[in-house]
């Protein structure tokens, strides 16, 4: 498909926190990333407005491991405190996404153009992405480079069925479902051989608001453009 991304991702430590062991103050990562978690790395790769990601399928190509680390938590009023986070340790994983348009931004109806978006995608995926990649926290580094989608060994090829319980699917924000609302997004997770295959967002059996909150709205009132923007600082 001429929208689609294939690629693999990996780094040493990953840390996709389970929010229900935010309460205590120590995190504790899922056993594997969530589907907001791999859009925001879709994202760092390669993002615009005009577009959004949507995952179909990930592949849990290592053993999931953990470790567990004592860090210090950032105290803006004082204090010493040590909390116990719970990473995933080497993690390597193959992951198939595609874009679609935004459609709730008609102002940008322009810029649809898949051939353009697509070139431009693989170009910053061999590049390694265009942002930082963050597997699940600033302090876990990872890394991304194509692949084929299903090709070589994974750890749990042939191994059945894991059923990894509930978790965060990810959030329904109003720029990109026209909602005023934001919502969290909760499903049972299956991994069988190693393949996880993700429901699309509408499609989650569990939805839960969080709170109101109004799409971003772009009109010449606080909307530049690129020569305006050149001529005001100057240039020509």
């Amino acid at each position: 498909m001429r929208n689609e991304v294939q690629f693999e991702l990996f780094g040493d430590y990953a840390l996709f926190t389970d929010p229900l062991t935010k309460i205590g103050g120590e995190k504790l990562s899922y056993s594997v990333p969530t589907y907001q978690a791999l859009k925001g790395i879709a994202e760092s790769i390669y993002w615009k407005p005009t577009i959004v990601f949507v995952i179909d399928e990930l592949r849990v190509m290592k053993p999931i491991q953990m470790e567990s680390k004592g860090v210090r938590p950032i105290e803006y009023g004082g204090g010493n405190t040590l909390a116990h986070y719970t990473y995933l340790k080497d993690v390597h994983y193959q992951v198939k996404a595609h874009f679609e348009f935004n459609l709730h931004r008609p102002d940008l109806a322009f810029d649809r153009n898949e051939g353009k978006h697509y070139s431009i995608l693989q170009r910053s995926l061999k590049a390694g992405g265009r942002r930082d990649i963050f597997l699940g926290a600033r302090e876990c580094q990872g890394y991304v480079a194509p692949c084929e989608f299903g090709s070589g060994d994974g750890f749990y090829d042939g191994q059945g069925k894991y059923h990894l319980g509930t978790m965060v699917h990810g959030f329904n924000y109003p720029d990109e479902t026209g909602q005023h609302q934001l919502d969290v997004r909760l499903w049972s997770a299956v991994m069988e051989n190693g393949y996880i295959q993700f429901p699309r967002p509408e499609d989650c059996p569990i939805v839960r608001p969080v709170k109101e909150m109004e799409p971003k709205i772009f009109n010449p009132d606080n909307v530049q453009s690129a020569e305006q923007l050149l001529h005001d600082l100057g240039g020509e």
